[in-house]
């Protein structure tokens, strides 16, 4: 799997937020968008996961060197960002479950199975509103890590955790993505030590 960047760039009216980006990102190697804030880096992800339009140039996914169709890109892909929203009034069973219905999990895992992998099996029952931030944000991590999908795009990973919640995600990233194309947005070493290649954005 290959995500390919050549000449993009993303305006917001007349403002770049990023230009002339030409890169190529391989499945088993772990990627860090880095930058000072407000120079481009969930902007940038964003863009590789087709949530948001460039302005010119392009981005393209393939697969053992067959492109894929823009259509189809979302199939190889999760995402975990602070920007997301859960169904609060769902479980987080049932929110598991529905997420399902759109990709599989990994080795047939469970949404139960999940929710005891990241120490929520207690409050599964629980409608997600009335969990905490952190809560939440397991959650979230949960719907990323256990998705099959050979991509997985991380925007700021650790908000709202606890240290528990850290060594948790640290335990996914170990755990989850050896074989993965991970692209994580942060300025915290934390979120990604996993990484071997940085893109500085606003250079």
């Amino acid at each position: 799997m290959k995500i390919t960047v050549i000449n993009a760039g993303k305006r917001f009216n007349r403002e770049w937020i990023f230009r002339n980006q030409n890169l190529e990102l391989n499945q088993g190697t772990h990627y860090a968008i880095t930058g000072y804030n407000g120079s481009g880096k969930s902007t940038f992800l964003q863009s590789l996961a087709g949530a948001l339009y460039i302005n010119e140039g392009e981005i393209s996914y393939s697969s053992e060197n067959q492109k894929i169709n823009e259509q189809e890109q979302y199939k190889y892909f999760s995402i975990c960002a602070p920007y997301m929203e859960l169904i609060e009034e769902m479980t987080a069973v049932e929110f598991l479950h529905y997420h399902q219905s759109f990709k599989p999990f990994i080795n047939d895992l469970s949404p139960v199975g999940i929710l005891e992998e990241i120490g929520l099996s207690k409050a599964k029952d629980k409608q997600i509103r009335y969990y905490s931030s952190g809560m939440k944000q397991r959650v979230k991590l949960a719907q990323a890590f256990f998705t099959n999908t050979p991509i997985l795009f991380l925007d700021e990973p650790c908000t709202n955790l606890d240290q528990l919640g850290i060594d948790l995600y640290k335990h996914l990233i170990q755990g989850y993505c050896k074989d993965k194309l991970v692209v994580i947005s942060s300025n915290d070493k934390t979120e990604y030590a996993s990484c071997s290649q940085e893109i500085i954005m606003g250079v």
